[in-house]
């Protein structure tokens, strides 16, 4: 029995060393010409175009003896402060990796878009799909359940102390901690762009408005003008990129369009919503890139587009 789990416990290590090595030599850029079929697209023809690109991805077991869903979220979610854990989503914290779920006392895995609202459970595809499963403390996943996303102001304090998130007593909702509700909002478009409907797949859609029936099985999730809202308040982070980059290089093959163009939500969902908040926002630089599509800084006597968070584009030539 030793033998065997000495065994196990090598080819483990051997392979969180290749993901590392991986990870080391190609990430930290968007592939080249990953989204030319997305240029010069708007509104709903940039979301099939991103869906095009994005679908078909590598798909793996929720649980299995071999590569799961357990062994991806070990690397894409570790905890850079300690990697034998990993980060819990909405409380942000860090927990040991290798308990799993352990009857409760460990962490589990969040479908950020509520596996109830379209029905598709755990089986392989929108029930597996790393980019929007996130590792997660088990009260708190509970107390999310499967609440719609919007504004809400009770504050959600577990029972192992505050997590920063709020809810609602009147209304089916949840907003995640100020640090990740950006996160949860690109997961969330992601989601509505990858799955189209297409063969036996969920056809999932952003709405901007509560159901009724807060179990609906309907593929539907809310709500859009929040979600936009805090697309622009909680920008991308270089830890979200890694994730991404992990993701894509090691196992499913395809990105999150909404990390690494986080304008693209704007640009596709913005013209169906009316007045809100999000307009009252102060238009921030989201990134500044050169003509060949690589980030830059703004420099002198060089062509640069700025990117903004109300999803328009500047070309700026600056010279003193």
């Amino acid at each position: 029995m030793s033998l065997v789990i000495t065994i196990f416990g090598v080819m483990k290590l051997l392979f969180s060393l290749y993901v590392f090595l991986i990870c080391s030599i190609t990430f930290g850029q968007i592939p080249n010409g990953y989204y030319d079929a997305a240029e010069g697209f708007t509104g709903s023809d940039l979301k099939t175009q991103l869906n095009l690109i994005i679908k078909d991805h590598i798909a793996f077991p929720y649980t299995s003896s071999n590569t799961d869903v357990w062994d991806i979220l070990k690397q894409t979610d570790k905890d850079s402060l300690n990697p034998n854990n990993v980060l819990l989503l909405y409380s942000g914290w860090s927990k040991n990796a290798d308990m799993e779920y352990a009857n409760g006392s460990g962490w589990n895995r969040e479908h950020v878009w509520a596996k109830s609202h379209g029905d598709f459970g755990t089986s392989m595809g929108a029930g597996t799909d790393v980019h929007a499963i996130r590792p997660c403390d088990v009260s708190v996943n509970s107390a999310r359940n499967n609440r719609w996303f919007a504004e809400c102001s009770t504050e959600y304090i577990d029972g192992d102390g505050p997590t920063g998130c709020y809810t609602s007593s009147e209304e089916w909702v949840w907003k995640p901690n100020d640090n990740v509700k950006g996160d949860v909002a690109r997961m969330i478009f992601y989601m509505a762009t990858r799955y189209e409907g297409n063969g036996t797949e969920p056809d999932l859609e952003v709405i901007d408005y509560l159901p009724a029936n807060n179990n609906t099985t309907e593929p539907v999730h809310a709500k859009l003008s929040d979600l936009l809202l805090w697309n622009a308040q909680d920008p991308v982070s270089e830890w979200e990129r890694t994730r991404n980059d992990i993701i894509y290089y090691s196992f499913q093959s395809n990105r999150n369009p909404f990390i690494d163009h986080p304008e693209y939500c704007q640009i596709i969902w913005g013209g169906m919503i009316g007045d809100n908040e999000l307009q009252q926002q102060p238009k921030q630089i989201l990134k500044i890139v050169d003509y060949l599509g690589m980030e830059s800084l703004p420099v002198k006597n060089s062509p640069l587009i700025y990117i903004y968070s109300d999803g328009s584009t500047e070309k700026i030539f600056i010279t003193d």
